[in-house]
């Protein structure tokens, strides 16, 4: 059943739209799941990725491996892993794009920004707003 009657619900309209959407809401997109530690810790469940986060591979042939990430790349919807390469026919070894979705970050590299987010989100917090008990 369609909750909502701004979004379409067909398939060709949300291929249409992943793929035609701009870098920043391919920030977004480009998210991965935090380790089951950095869940409980921060109470946040995923996170856009981002150069310098520490990350497990969690599907495809490179299952378990870890590694930092050395680069995004939201044009093709890729992250660069590591020690995470293969060999081309003529010798050259190469990256392996793997998709943002097939990894878990074990650890995040943090900053201002990244902590504001992570403040935003969180979804264990108290909130320190007056309750509205006695209103009418």
């Amino acid at each position: 059943m369609k909750y909502s009657t701004s979004v379409s619900s067909s398939r060709r309209k949300s291929r249409k739209a992943h793929f035609n959407s701009h870098s920043e809401a391919r920030r977004t997109l480009m998210s991965a799941n935090l380790s089951k530690e950095l869940q409980a810790r921060h109470g946040v469940r995923s996170m856009p990725i981002r150069k310098d986060d520490e990350v497990v591979i969690t599907r495809g042939m490179y299952k378990t491996r870890e590694g930092k990430v050395t680069a995004c790349f939201r044009k093709k919807f890729v992250v660069h892993v590591e020690r995470i390469t293969r060999e081309k026919a003529n010798g050259a070894t190469v990256n392996v794009g793997i998709p943002a979705s097939s990894l878990s970050i074990t650890k995040l590299k943090m900053d201002k920004d990244r902590k504001a987010a992570l403040d935003r989100k969180n979804r264990n917090k108290k909130s320190n707003d007056v309750e509205m008990t006695n209103v009418d």
